[in-house]
């Protein structure tokens, strides 16, 4: 017999976060110019945070399938889409406010997604688990 649904769907979720966090952290390593774009003026050093917060995205996403680091990374990764929401509202802002790039149906969403982002972490790393 297979696990329960639960375990199935906490492991699929935990996959697609990881995958999506190991995508990032890549294109920040290797793209990193529209990261600088959006990084805001208070950022000390954006040049090196950028491929810093990449290189954090990436093990965050590894240690997200392992089992002894699983729940640290999903706290770190929860954590982590905290400290990047400023990035995400400067993007939006410029944006709008120049309207020269996406527009609210991209920023919108992207911006109210964040908690659920910060949950889905939380929840993947194994923190939110009944009776906890």
């Amino acid at each position: 017999m297979g696990p329960p649904a639960e375990s199935r769907l906490r492991r699929g979720a935990r996959l697609l976060l990881a995958g999506l966090y190991l995508l990032a952290g890549v294109l920040h390593l290797w793209v990193p110019r529209p990261f600088l774009h959006i990084t805001p003026a208070w950022v000390p050093y954006p040049a090196t945070v950028i491929p810093l917060t990449g290189l954090c995205e990436i093990a965050g996403a590894l240690a997200l399938l392992t089992v002894n680091f699983r729940k640290a990374a999903g706290a770190m990764l929860g954590l982590y889409a905290v400290c990047v929401f400023p990035a995400n509202l400067q993007h939006a802002v410029q944006d709008l406010s120049t309207d020269t790039g996406l527009g609210w149906a991209y920023h919108a969403p992207r911006l109210f997604a964040q908690p659920l982002l910060c949950w889905w972490a939380l929840w993947a790393g194994g923190w939110t688990r009944r009776g906890n």
